[in-house]
């Protein structure tokens, strides 16, 4: 029994992974869980944890192989340790499906429906995941349909969250109809698959009208140029490939800017050297601006005395047509081992993977950037992931949101896709049009409905142009935040609670 139930597992993760990029088989997602669910009949609390886990494990395993090529090519990590770090961070995103599928079974068995119970804290457990430990919010199932669009608009009510309920309930009423059709003995959804007809119904009507209602805003469009350096991720930081890598950054600045640009965008730390304390490069930028008669974005490290010590930051800088720096915006959510390595005093094997520079600080504030008529809210690579940080640029009065990404750490694998469909979200959630420009790949624009407008492929050099039409800045999602996944938490506590209580109600009675 317990082979049966974990090769069903393994079934179910394996169908989770390839709903995701690569290869992105996205409706699978809806039908993904059914062999778990089926693994779970008949199940003890215990087992339910282990069903889940082995889900989990199968899943993550699939979609976050490519930690092994970040650690080991550019972390110059020994197999070894970087498989056993890899493996870690796989079973610790797999304990929450192992607490999710444990806690919906505590809830069956005490009468409440899984129809209720599964979909409930399956988002409460992805919510707490995004939190703990830094916050992990990578592959979520809502995640696998960005393409989808008239499906993901209600993410401007209640995030990505939302369209992982949905998943996960109808995933619940097909198993049921499944196995009710096979004589299974479990009766007919009937109840459920009403709900689920009418929540898809009113998702997918509501996804058609918003995508068909243009932007309630008067500002400006302007045009931007995205460009792709392509620049190898070994010699990045090396002080000989200086000057090819500013080079190469004009020449493609020049080339994408014919015809006029508003705005150009350079990637992460697309000038590996400090871009304050270089006065002869940092003219050269400024000069380059001024010629354009454009507003220059750029990624550089950043440098300031924090309680009377040195302190270092993953910045971005904004350079006027007047060539003047006008702002700077500093990465707030930091990678473990990236950029700091949690535990040093410990994890003393372990070197950060960002070389050249000690350990980076967090910015203290979201702060966007002025470009005149509008406000640019920046994210840094790994920030895009956490839709909190967008909202809070958002409301400080950013109408277009700008990721910078070094994608290169990735390799030739799917995470690069991972991470674009994640982006997608952040426009669609604050109905904010989300600009991003990598190093290499993807670099993309993406509109305030979360449709990805052109985008490049990996490993090449170029830019993508276009005109953007500044964000309104409304949404539930602006207002309410997390509200919703807020209340899936509280639930699932509600239901740990009343399972122990009724629990313990009757151990008295047998005693």
């Amino acid at each position: 029994m317990a082979d049966r139930r974990g090769a069903l597992a393994a079934v179910s993760g394996i169908l989770i992974a390839v709903s995701f990029p690569s290869p992105g088989i996205s409706f699978l997602a809806w039908i993904a869980l059914i062999p778990l669910l089926i693994a779970l009949e008949s199940s003890s609390p215990r087992d339910a944890f282990r069903v889940g886990m082995t889900c989990g494990v199968t899943a993550y395993a699939f979609i976050l192989y490519w930690l092994n090529i970040v650690f080991t090519q550019y972390g110059h990590l020994p197999w070894g340790i970087s498989i056993a770090i890899y493996l870690l961070l796989v079973f610790w995103l797999a304990l929450f499906y192992g607490i999710s599928t444990c806690i919906a079974r505590m809830g069956e068995l005490i009468g409440i429906k899984a129809a209720f119970t599964l979909p409930t804290v399956w988002v409460a457990a992805d919510f707490a995941r995004s939190h703990l430990c830094s916050g992990l919010s990578w592959a979520m199932l809502g995640h696998s349909q960005f393409r989808t669009l008239p499906l993901i608009q209600i993410a401007d009510l209640a995030g990505v969250y939302g369209i992982t309920l949905l998943i996960v309930l109808a995933n619940v009423v097909l198993y049921r109809a499944l196995r009710a059709v096979s004589g299974a003995g479990i009766p007919y959804p009937v109840k459920s698959a009403l709900i689920i007809l009418v929540l898809l119904m009113a998702t997918i009507f509501y996804g058609f009208n918003r995508l068909n209602v243009s932007g309630s805003t008067t500002a400006q469009p302007f045009r931007v140029a995205l460009i792709q350096g392509n620049i190898p991720q070994d010699v990045k930081w090396s002080p000989e490939f200086r000057e090819l890598t500013v080079n190469t950054y004009e020449r493609l600045t020049r080339e994408a800017s014919k015809g006029g640009v508003d705005l150009v965008v350079w990637p992460e730390s697309a000038l590996p050297f400090f871009f304050q304390d270089e006065p002869q490069q940092a003219e050269r930028i400024k000069t380059l601006a001024r010629e354009l008669n454009s507003y220059l974005l750029f990624g550089s490290p950043a440098h300031e005395r924090r309680n009377d010590k040195d302190t270092y930051l993953n910045s971005v800088f904004l350079v006027s047509p007047g060539g003047e720096t006008v702002g700077r915006a500093d990465k707030m959510h930091l990678v473990p081992f990236g950029e700091y390595v949690p535990l040093s005093g410990i994890l003393t094997f372990i070197n950060k993977l960002v070389v050249g520079i000690g350990d980076f600080a967090p910015g203290e504030r979201a702060i966007p950037l002025d470009m005149g008529n509008t406000k640019l809210g920046i994210q840094v690579c790994y920030e895009v992931i956490f839709p909190e940080l967008a909202r809070q640029y958002v409301q400080a009065g950013a109408r277009v949101l700008v990721a910078v990404t070094n994608d290169a750490w990735f390799g030739r694998s799917s995470a690069p896709y991972q991470h674009l469909a994640i982006s997608t979200f952040r426009a669609v959630e604050t109905r904010t049009p989300l600009v991003r420009a990598a190093n290499t790949g993807i670099t993309a624009i993406i509109d305030q409905n979360g449709y990805i407008r052109t985008m490049t492929g990996l490993f090449t050099e170029g830019y993508r142009t276009g005109e953007i039409q500044p964000g309104s800045g409304q949404s539930l999602y602006l207002t309410i935040g997390d509200a919703p996944a807020w209340l899936c938490l509280i639930v699932t506590g509600a239901i740990a609670l009343l399972t122990w209580i009724k629990r313990n109600q009757f151990s008295d009675k047998e005693q």
